[in-house]
């Protein structure tokens, strides 16, 4: 696995990383051994950005992540988030970016994690109610301390970006990005943080799944799998969006890989770092894989024409997921 600087601030990672959020919450069933074979697997082919967050589970995935990968830590670059203030018994609050809560999310995310350092700490969403400055500020505090190495945001907009990097250096922004998900090409997040030198995670960069090719029925999702209540996997909206997966087939055929394997390709072309996730080692096989697929410019202006954004039927979360971003 490639390895490339995420942002300017001295943080090196895997070209592709992997997120944990499915094998805890969100996503349907669960298998421990599975899981836990899944993430060493990760790192034994290359992967060391390991993302999670206190929300997922809550805390459950963080503490898979400790039993999975705890004698490999030296390994791997950790990332967590924080954002919606969450009890010790699991009961979820409003959101909270106060310095007094990111300082309790990390001391419990530290213990969760079995570590002394979190590697990159993310602002999981914009608290409205706290400025931007005050979360940072008291983040930087965390940094100055040791606990953490790195801060970073997620789904943020261009100007919170940059009253926060006017704080303390960012050094990563985390959004949703794929083929299905090209806001930040053009609602100003990309270029700001190519300006100020801040790495990009793209999270579901196989467009929640759907780009991986083998989501062809919301029948295909588990009973309590959350993507059913997404707008893009409705009955009205699947079939449309089917029809922009398959054009993506096309192309990947013509290049012998799969099509999940050349949406990847494309978020890497964009000098991003995508986090897809999976609760199976085939699956982290084929998509690790993808970061050895070359496109050159003509691949990238036919995908570009296979899938404009003005073509992708349904939101990309309900209104209430949002409602939560900053952007």
């Amino acid at each position: 696995m490639r390895t490339r600087k995420l942002g300017g601030q001295g943080l090196t990672v895997s070209a592709e990383g992997f997120g944990a959020m499915g094998m805890s919450a969100f996503y349907g069933a669960r298998d421990e051994d599975e899981s836990i074979a899944t993430l060493r697997h990760a790192v034994d082919l290359g992967i060391t950005l390991i993302d999670t967050a206190e929300a997922y589970g809550p805390f459950e995935n963080e503490k898979l992540i400790h039993r999975a990968l705890g004698h490999r830590r030296d390994e791997i670059v950790l990332a967590t988030k924080f954002a919606t203030e969450i009890d010790d018994d699991g009961t979820f609050h409003g959101p909270n970016g106060s310095p007094e809560y990111a300082r309790k999310a990390v001391e419990r995310s530290l213990r969760h994690l079995g570590t002394d350092r979190i590697d990159l700490l993310y602002l999981h969403r914009v608290d409205p109610a706290t400025p931007i400055e005050d979360t940072v500020a008291g983040m930087a505090r965390l940094v100055r301390e040791g606990k953490v190495r790195h801060l970073g945001l997620s789904e943020a907009a261009p100007d919170t970006i940059r009253r926060a990097h006017a704080v303390h250096p960012i050094t990563a922004l985390q959004s949703e990005f794929s083929l299905f998900s090209q806001d930040p090409l053009t609602n100003g997040v990309k270029s700001v943080v190519d300006e100020l030198d801040i790495g990009f995670v793209a999270f579901s960069p196989l467009g929640r799944g759907f780009l991986s090719g083998a989501i062809r029925s919301v029948d295909d999702l588990a009973p309590d799998d959350a993507r059913r209540g997404l707008p893009r996997f409705s009955p009205e909206n699947i079939a449309a969006n089917l029809v922009l997966v398959d054009r993506v087939r096309a192309l990947a055929d013509e290049k012998g890989v799969t099509p999940g394997q050349i949406a990847l390709a494309w978020v890497m072309s964009h000098g991003v770092v995508p986090i897809p996730g999976t609760k199976r080692r085939e699956y982290l096989e084929e998509n690790a894989a993808a970061a050895e697929v070359a496109l050159d410019a003509a691949d990238l202006a036919q995908l570009d024409a296979a899938v404009p954004h003005s073509a992708v039927a349904g939101d990309r979360d309900t209104p209430a997921g949002l409602a939560k971003t900053n952007g």
